[in-house]
């Protein structure tokens, strides 16, 4: 990703390249200019320059490789022959494009080349290969992704909402619990996806990017709260294991309810169809200005959501971070959403 932001579309060296494709022309760039690519460089020129993007395509007019600093802003050396290791493998076949790959390797530096041939810009850095393409073609997959996003964020918020509804009622089973963690980890991948789309596209980017964010506003918070209500806490198994187990689930295992219910530690025994019961934390997030902390100690003193419920004011002003105001708040807010989750269900 570090390497494809300096490559974006808005930036120096991406109208440098530009400027070389234009002329036909090929190149082979390392962007990095520390002891371990000098002991690569054979020969060429010390320039130490500030880096302009035209200075660039016309030393790319020379046969060897560019030298670039780690910020891109000065060429460091011009016309170097590289001399990798040749015991590391590579897959390419033109000679620039090996040297590329085995440069990147070895040194784990970002390496770009231009292809005068296929007029193609390839980056390879610690053993990927990444290829840019135009821009009007990222644009449209990541329109289209986003069309995708916002059908996978639909269906996420009508299991959610069902889910507070069954929360409120008290009838959750593990297959409801599993069909939001589902949902909400296909809506998280389907985001990075995208994301990598506004990395490559640069300055060109903006507006996918806000429209990524609208979409994704709250989802991460909601996945989060969902995991904290029902997995089972122990001392070698916290919820940050939840989700890394959640998001290392591959795209076969996240399709089975049973395989996504596993990463809660539920137990042995609890099927898709056991009754659970929720801590509160998702349903008190929804309370307007009233912070995480404060959720926390509510649950640590009544345990679940349907003591919460149950809660006299009396009660809730005990907790600490809790006053007379803030304890109307919490039963207010509770009675609303327990109202809304219902209508919404039913209607």
């Amino acid at each position: 990703m570090i390497a494809l932001r300096l490559v974006a579309p808005g930036t120096q060296l991406r109208e440098g390249l530009d400027r070389i494709l234009q002329a036909r022309m090929g190149a082979l760039i390392v962007v990095g200019d520390g002891p371990e690519v000098l002991s690569v460089c054979s020969g060429g020129f010390l320039l130490d320059a500030e880096f302009t993007p035209q200075r660039l395509s016309e030393l790319a007019k020379m046969d060897g490789a560019i030298i670039l600093a780690t910020d891109c802003s000065r060429v460091a050396r011009a016309n170097v022959h590289l001399v990798p290791d040749p015991n590391v493998p590579t897959s390419e076949t033109g000679t620039r494009h090996r040297t590329a790959e085995r440069v990147g390797r070895q040194l784990n530096v970002p390496v770009v080349t231009v292809s005068e041939d296929m007029s193609v810009v390839t980056i390879h850095r610690r053993g990927e290969k990444h290829t840019l393409e135009p821009i009007p073609r990222v644009l449209a997959r990541a329109d289209q992704a986003l069309q995708i996003l916002g059908r996978y964020k639909s269906r996420l918020d009508s299991v959610s909402g069902s889910l507070s509804a069954l929360e409120v009622e008290d009838l959750v089973t593990v297959r409801d619990v599993a069909t939001v963690l589902q949902r909400a980890e296909m809506v998280r991948r389907i985001s990075e996806e995208i994301e990598g789309y506004v990395i490559e596209l640069g300055a060109d980017g903006r507006l996918v990017l806000l429209q990524l964010e609208e979409l994704m506003g709250g989802v991460e918070d909601d996945r989060r709260l969902v995991a904290k209500d029902y997995f089972q806490r122990s001392e070698v198994f916290e919820l940050t294991e939840v989700l890394i187990a959640l998001s290392q689930l591959d795209d076969e295992d996240l399709l089975d309810l049973n395989a996504v219910a596993s990463v809660l530690h539920l137990g042995a025994g609890i099927g898709v169809d056991s009754a659970l019961q929720p801590r509160g934390y998702r349903l008190l997030h929804k309370i307007p200005r009233l912070p995480e902390i404060v959720s926390d100690h509510v649950v640590t003193r009544f345990s679940n959501l349907q003591k919460i419920m149950r809660a006299g004011l009396a009660d809730l002003t005990e907790v600490e971070g809790v006053g007379d105001a803030r304890a109307r708040a919490i039963k207010e807010g509770l009675s609303r959403l327990a109202e809304t989750s219902i209508l919404e269900r039913y209607v």
